[in-house]
């Protein structure tokens, strides 16, 4: 009980830590937004010490299969703190971040070619937009979709070669999979491949459905600057954080529905090979 809650406290630290690095690293940060940031980190944090705290399954997918989780606040964390830096840099340039903002200009020159998730991003911004303006959301762009994407290969690496989960120990569907149902109707084995075609299909096509989809809806909610620092680290990061993390999902989900098929497999021979000849 003890080890469980002081893993939840940490757990919930680096979260407010998260919600809170554009407000700590950015200059200019207003009291209401700092009050904001407050909020929305106390809420986060108490959110984390209840699901990590607690024995039964909550919300939160895959709590004791690692490194799933670990890696997705990894990707974002990450994400979210070298865009901070990027901006910050603008203002008080150091030798770090100026090595960040190379290393993301470098990137996002790489990867913004035509019809490329980046280049969607870019092509989000109105026509009038500065070049300056457009390079820092290229910049973030690219930062954020490379921290994704080594993410999801190093998650497959673990699926793959280290065999996850089962490397961990035995892997407990109902606390893994608090939203996942065995007992309705359907094979399980066929409903998790399902899912797992599903979120990686989704995951896949996230990246140009975002960006047109805010373009779609200017005449409702009004063009998409990305001008608000701030604004711009959390929309660039979720851009390529929430498909990297459907991808992994749908990794998961299929791997899972390996290990079911297989353990049938390996059950079925045994009972075969129980029979009396």
């Amino acid at each position: 009980m003890i080890t469980r809650l002081a893993g939840a406290l940490v757990r919930a630290v680096l979260v407010v830590l998260l919600v809170a690095t554009p407000a700590l690293l950015l200059p200019g940060i207003s009291a209401d937004v700092t009050q904001i940031v407050a909020l929305v980190a106390i809420f986060a944090a108490a959110l984390t010490i209840f699901e990590y705290a607690s024995v039964y399954p909550g919300l939160v997918e895959f709590r004791n299969a690692p490194p799933f989780n670990r890696l997705r606040f990894a990707a974002l964390f990450a994400s979210v703190f070298l865009i901070a830096m990027v901006i910050r840099g603008e203002t008080d340039p150091t030798a770090m971040t100026r090595m960040v903002t190379t290393f993301g200009t470098n990137v996002g020159l790489a990867i913004d070619f035509p019809y490329s998730p980046v280049r969607q991003i870019v092509l989000l911004l109105p026509e009038d937009t500065t070049f300056t303006h457009v390079a820092r959301v290229r910049t973030a762009a690219g930062i954020s979709y490379f921290v994704s994407m080594l993410a999801l290969a190093i998650f497959y690496f673990f699926v793959r070669v280290r065999n996850w989960p089962l490397h961990n120990g035995p892997f407990n569907v109902w606390i893994n999979l608090p939203t996942f149902d065995p007992t309705t109707s359907g094979d399980v084995v066929q409903r998790l491949e399902r899912d797992a075609r599903f979120n990686i299909v989704v995951g896949f096509t996230m990246p140009f459905f975002i960006p047109a989809a805010l373009k779609a809806s200017e005449s409702l909610f009004g063009q998409v600057t990305l001008d608000n620092p701030q604004s711009m680290i959390w929309i660039v990061a979720a851009w390529a954080f929430l498909p990297a993390s459907l991808l992994m999902r749908g990794l998961a989900m299929g791997r899972i529905a390996e290990l079911i098929e297989r353990k049938r497999r390996n059950t079925a021979a045994a009972q075969k090979g129980l029979q009396p000849a």
